[in-house]
């Protein structure tokens, strides 16, 4: 059984943060790694990527979005109550070196995830230059979490309620013009990650992204979570979660995840009808 330590509510109450005791879990975890979650024992296991770790504390902390039946179970749950299984760390962690000038981009529940490698990026010497975007203000998250782990940070909203008007897309393309960035981390819904690699393609600048399919054991042996990357069939939970962005089939990812999750169809629908990049 594993304690739920503190629980906060963000943007609206729709998306929930939980800080978990797992001791174990988090001396090992590394930035982008994740966990698989199960609220009891006959709950479905959802695989959440960790928003923070504290080795200290010996606990670990995911952010999620209320979308179903298992993630409003999730978010049910208080502090003091306990989540039946927490397994991991799981994945591959992100690969971090010192480069120089170097872009986080995240959009939604993903700026969650790209936190800590914002974070651990600055840490090792890199000027970070952060860009985070949602549909609307109310949906924002950790915006002064990655004002911290960052040099700069730029904050979009599709209806302009806050910061910048437009998609992160416009703001990066900004930064790109005006700086020699080296590399990119972009981690959010599929269709942001989709055309964030579209246009860094042009400039030539590697890409780094975090894949979210469905997934049910984690350790690579069911194959539910299976992506084309550059022509090949890989695994998200143990060759990934990260891959190269410029050589994901993105298109039939969101194929895959249109089958079961409709807020994903909608996001993927209405990126591919605004998105202005060619």
């Amino acid at each position: 059984m594993f304690e739920i330590v503190r629980r906060e509510e963000m943007a609206e109450g729709t998306v929930v943060l939980n800080e978990i005791q797992a001791p174990r879990i988090a001396q090992k975890a590394q930035p982008g790694q994740f966990v698989i979650l199960q609220a009891d024992e006959t709950g479905e296991r959802i695989p959440l990527t960790m928003a923070d770790t504290s080795p200290e504390k010996g606990t670990l902390t995911v952010i999620y979005q209320v979308v179903g039946k298992s993630t409003a179970h999730f978010g049910d749950l208080q502090t003091g109550d306990h989540f039946h299984a927490v397994i991991g760390p799981l994945g591959k962690a992100t690969h971090l070196e010192k480069l120089g000038t170097v872009v986080c981009v995240g959009g939604g529940t993903g700026v969650a995830v790209l936190h800590p490698i914002t974070k651990a990026l600055k840490e090792i010497g890199n000027n970070v230059i952060a860009i985070t975007g949602a549909r609307t203000k109310n949906l924002l998250i950790l915006e002064d979490r990655m004002a911290a782990a960052s040099h700069q940070l730029h904050v979009c909203t599709d209806d302009g309620s806050y910061g910048r008007k437009g998609f992160v897309t416009d703001a990066l393309k900004d930064v790109l013009e005006e700086e020699d960035v080296k590399f990119i981390v972009a981690i959010g819904p599929v269709p942001m990650m989709k055309f964030v690699c579209r246009l860094t393609a042009k400039y030539g600048v590697k890409t780094l992204v975090s894949l979210n399919p469905i997934m049910v054991d984690g350790t690579g042996m069911c194959g539910c979570c299976r992506v084309t990357v550059g022509g090949k069939t890989k695994f998200a939970c143990v060759d990934g979660p990260e891959f190269d962005g410029h050589q994901v089939d993105f298109d039939e990812l969101a194929q895959r995840l249109a089958a079961y999750r409709d807020e994903e169809k909608r996001a993927y629908e209405r990126y591919n009808h605004k998105c202005k990049i060619a």
